[in-house]
């Protein structure tokens, strides 16, 4: 025993300083937003759009459209460019608080996350619990979510924190593209938060059905099911992804 507080106490303080200080150093695989230089892409190409597993990118009269909320970050349209007009861009800021702003004309702003408004911030905005409902997914974004309350993240330094009943939470955090089996579970799971309450919801699958999009054992994500309050795209989610738009909910980031 004391061996180990000796070991503890030699690592020092461990968790990150954001988002007060700079954000962890990414991965040099990391990807973000897909880009599309449109100067690289001629008129009538759509190998793209025909590549795309789950039709989160569209041409409607020459704009080009990436459905976030659909994208599961893969390469599969930059492999399928003749041209080497796709990258994926290197920022983890992705977190929305409508399903509409999750589509996104190429080359414009993403409108990122906005804070609850004042008086539920007053309400949550210091203390906020959540129940994590896995609603068929695949344990990627739940993956994720755990990395959050690891020592070097330490989701708890914000008040937030993840609790095993939905009575006991102030709103949920969903995973999954809703199968058949856990609808009713979802649903109960919501009914059974007490009000006022939050959703969210983290990674494709909860956002849009992900790769599972339109299949008859799922449902296509929760958005017609709940009040999403914020969606979170990837597949899965950078965890820095996850916490930067758990934060800009609570207004603890803004404007940058």
């Amino acid at each position: 025993m004391l061996e180990q507080l000796k070991t503890r106490l030699e690592q020092g303080y461990r968790t990150m300083a954001f988002p007060d200080g700079p954000p962890p150093e990414l991965p040099g695989r990391f990807r973000g937003r897909p880009i599309i230089d449109t100067a690289r892409c001629p008129e009538g190409c759509e190998e793209c759009v025909r590549a795309c597993p789950t039709d989160a990118i569209q041409i409607e009269a020459g704009r080009i459209r990436v459905n976030l909320g659909r994208c599961l970050f893969c390469t599969d349209c930059a492999d399928a460019c003749p041209h080497g007009a796709i990258r994926h861009a290197q920022d983890y800021r992705l977190a929305v608080r409508s399903e509409i702003d999750l589509t996104i004309n190429n080359g414009d702003e993403i409108r990122l996350a906005a804070a609850l408004n004042e008086k539920t911030r007053k309400i949550f905005g210091r203390s906020l619990h959540l129940r994590q409902v896995s609603a068929g997914g695949c344990n990627g974004c739940e993956s994720d979510l755990n990395v959050l309350t690891t020592i070097g993240w330490d989701l708890s330094r914000f008040g937030i924190s993840f609790v095993a009943s939905p009575r006991h939470a102030d709103g949920l955090i969903v995973t999954g593209p809703v199968t058949a089996n856990m609808k009713d579970a979802l649903l109960s799971a919501y009914h059974a938060t007490p009000s006022p309450k939050i959703v969210v919801a983290v990674g494709a699958c909860a956002c849009s059905g992900g790769p599972y999009v339109d299949h008859p054992e799922t449902h296509n994500g929760i958005g017609d099911l709940l009040p999403v309050d914020l969606y979170i795209p990837g597949c899965p989610p950078h965890p820095l992804t996850i916490l930067d738009g758990l934060l800009r909910l609570l207004g603890r980031i803004e404007n940058r």
